[in-house]
């Protein structure tokens, strides 16, 4: 089984992700990334490679960063420990100050007992399959093994977050102010940096989900429990609801009335300001085969072409990288505004969506009805191989329901990517009908 799955490398923490796979993960990482025209130039000049290293709070993070620093350090990589940031935070960071590479440790929306590692290339990228494929690779190959001056320096990275928050002010146009925002922290990596700039951006902050302890990321608050969040919001007569996961490379809303805005509805709002404006690459967002036919349709209301990608933010960002586009993300909430950011920022999106709101004067509930969002019924059909998905009477179902929905509705069938399991999407103008289509559909699929 592939070590790196569609996120780097994520598992229970002490179970399969432990320290020794940490410092060989970092190990190999320091060969593979350690190469090219660039680092071979510092080398003859006499410099170290660095790398920027970024945990969430998970009480793991300690263990796992301090192993991953010790991996690059004994490799001869100098470390700056950027401590708990956002992932977004870190792949700023490491553009910014021109290093190498970077790691940061997370496990996104997971439960507090898992945790992660991501690897981000220069500029603060994340890699492509062939280079994950080369670090997995070289864990059982050749390490390198400096001695003496050569070997790595680790140092605390001071003003890592104060780099973070002014690149992020730096990014509005229009400040916050008259603006009543709560934001949900899930108890994650944007707990301390979150509030700060968005008080700082001029909106009076309320604050749930913000007093990490080391276990209670993501329990119960966050952008996957957003009920405290809507009853907060609703409580305190507020104008919207942030929601960030535990990275917070997310981001999901609420409006005034405690009704949830999704990844779709935020990018649609976030694609007609930025066309109003001339900011948006060839009129074009891009977004995932999950997103909305809601979307779809309000995009070519507003003359908008809509790209679609597989299932994931990379996938994203590899089609927004080759095509230039200034806009993308997924239904989830990753959004990517390729201008500020190379990764799905949540305190990003937030401000930007929060700017938009102040600018116009208008509430989130009026924003977001530019989208019609279709019912979407999604059903997991497990313990069948995922090749059913391509079986011929399932291909010939699937074109026979399209045809009956038409214009009205949507069909998606995809194979899950780590297990024999199906999903069955349908959207149709009521949810009766998309559920009606999807058992009939999973159904056949299970036979």
């Amino acid at each position: 089984m592939a070590l790196f799955g569609t996120d780097g490398v994520r598992g229970l923490a002490n179970g399969p992700l432990t320290a020794d796979l940490a410092l060989t993960l970092a190990q190999a990482t320091a060969v593979v990334l350690g190469q090219g025209r660039i680092a071979d130039a510092r080398r003859a000049a006499g410099k170290r490679l660095t790398a920027v290293v970024a945990r969430d709070p998970r009480i793991s993070g300690n263990f796992l960063s301090s192993a991953v620093e010790a991996g690059l350090a004994s490799s001869g990589v100098d470390v700056l420990d950027a401590g708990i940031l956002p992932t977004p935070a870190a792949a700023f960071l490491i553009a910014d100050i021109d290093a190498d590479f970077g790691v940061m440790i997370s496990a996104s929306h997971n439960p507090a007992p898992d945790n992660g590692i991501k690897i981000f290339a220069r500029g603060g990228v994340k890699l492509p399959d062939h280079v994950e494929k080369r670090i997995e690779e070289a864990m059982t190959g050749e390490k390198l093994r400096p001695t003496g001056a050569d070997v790595g320096r680790v140092e605390r990275f001071s003003d890592a977050e104060d780099r973070y928050a002014i690149h992020l002010l730096a990014s509005l146009t229009h400040r916050l102010d008259g603006l009543h925002v709560v934001l949900d922290c899930a108890h994650g990596a944007a707990s301390g940096v979150s509030p700060e700039t968005f008080r700082n951006a001029g909106a009076r902050v309320t604050v749930i989900g913000a007093d990490p302890d080391g276990i209670n990321i993501n329990d119960g608050y966050g952008s996957t429990h957003l009920e405290r969040l809507a009853a907060e919001v609703v409580r305190t007569g507020a104008d919207v609801g942030i929601a960030h996961d535990g990275d917070a490379d997310r981001c999901l809303a609420v409006d005034a009335a405690g009704n949830i805005v999704d990844g779709d509805q935020i990018m649609a709002v976030l694609a007609v300001a930025m066309k109003r404006d001339g900011r948006l690459k060839d009129d074009t967002l891009v977004t995932t085969v999950m997103s909305n036919l809601g979307l779809h349709r309000a995009m070519e209301a507003h003359g908008i072409h809509v790209e679609t990608t597989a299932v994931g933010d990379r996938y994203v960002l590899e089609r927004m990288t080759a095509g230039g586009y200034s806009l993308g993300g997924e239904q989830s909430g990753h959004v990517i505004m390729s201008r500020f950011a190379t990764t799905g920022d949540g305190v990003l999106t937030g401000l930007h969506l929060c700017a938009e709101m102040a600018r116009t004067g208008r509430s989130l509930a009026d924003l977001v009805s530019v989208m019609t969002v279709f019912p979407q019924v999604l059903i997991n059909v497990r313990g069948v191989p995922r090749s059913r998905a391509t079986d011929d009477d399932v291909v010939e179902a699937v074109e026979a329901a399209s045809a009956a929905l038409g214009a009205a509705g949507r069909v998606l069938l995809r194979p899950s990517g780590t297990e024999p399991m199906v999903r069955v999407m349908v959207e149709a103008v009521t949810t009766d009908d998309a559920r009606r289509v999807a058992e009939r559909l999973a159904e056949i699929v299970r036979g």
